[in-house]
């Protein structure tokens, strides 16, 4: 049996991609591996649907700060709790571990997503970016391992961090099992009736910031020929770029082609599989980086 603590923020506190990482990771683990102790260690705990199973099943242990400044423990005083509690391995599960664990004689491996920051720069305010960079560099040197989440992240921590190859393990995201499961018409259906959905559409599931490109497929539907033109359903939240894209459907008279709508996350396997088209776009310059690294 293996003591093994998490960084557990995002696994309670947030419910996109970072957060859905961790619930889906945290959950096989235990499902495969149930003889491991599993310690989550989190500033703080958002109870709802998501996050009740790991609050209530005994194969998890939560922890939270006792008398410390939350930003303070989670990087810095979690370690007197790991040594407490005889954590044999820590894994940082997005972008970070504490400072100084690898005096403490404790492993370490890290998850790194991606390292968007550096190719989008203006994208981010500068003192955010001064702050990830020195975090997941920090992470990159004085982890024992890493976990890159795809082969263009791996590619990143070596040509900006000078990381060697052999420490960095390529490890894809898995998925919550829901999406793993046919739904049938009639629970399609019902899901489509929830939202005033068509039976035809595509579909846009991510952050609505610029770096995502949704004006640009907004764009594109306005050529395709009219046999072609099915409703754009966007699944997201956003501020001023949303704002922006909405403008330019208003100005366009658009609105009966793009349905921006609000979903369970336990409709999202219905929306995907009757969608027509999920779109996922690229910025000009990842088509040129997808390109030229297959040459």
């Amino acid at each position: 049996m293996y003591r093994i603590g998490f960084d557990a923020k995002r696994l309670f506190n947030n419910f996109t991609g970072l957060g859905n990482y961790s619930r889906t990771l945290l959950r096989n683990l235990a499902e495969f591996y149930p003889e491991n102790a599993y310690f989550l260690y989190t500033p703080k705990v958002t109870k709802n649907e998501e996050t009740q199973f790991f609050l209530n099943s005994p194969l998890y242990s939560v922890h939270l700060p006792q008398g410390q400044p939350k930003a303070y423990w989670r990087s810095w005083g979690v370690k007197r709790d790991l040594r407490k509690y005889k954590i044999q391995l820590f894994h940082g599960l997005s972008h970070e571990i504490p400072m100084g664990i690898q005096k403490t004689k404790i492993k370490s491996v890290v998850t790194i997503h991606d390292l968007v920051f550096k190719h989008y720069p203006h994208h981010f305010p500068l003192i955010d970016r001064q702050i990830y960079d020195y975090k997941f560099r920090y992470a990159c040197e004085h982890s024992d391992r890493i976990v890159a989440i795809s082969e263009s992240t791996k590619h990143d921590i070596i040509e900006f961090y000078n990381i060697p190859s052999e420490k960095i393990e390529v490890i894809y995201q898995s998925c919550h099992e829901r999406f793993m499961q046919e739904k049938s018409p009639r629970a399609i259906e019902s899901v489509l009736k929830r939202y005033h959905l068509p039976q035809d559409y595509f579909l846009y599931v991510g952050s609505l910031i610029e770096r995502k490109n949704l004006l640009g497929i907004v764009q594109a539907l306005e050529l395709l020929p009219s046999d072609l033109k099915l409703p754009l359903v966007v699944v997201g939240d956003g501020k001023a770029y949303k704002n922006k894209v909405q403008e330019y459907i208003a100005r366009k008279n658009l609105q009966k082609q793009v349905v921006f709508i609000k979903v369970d996350y336990e409709d999202m396997p219905a929306l995907y599989q009757q969608a027509r088209i999920l779109s996922i776009p690229l910025s000009m310059k990842d088509l040129a980086y997808q390109f030229l690294k297959h040459f």
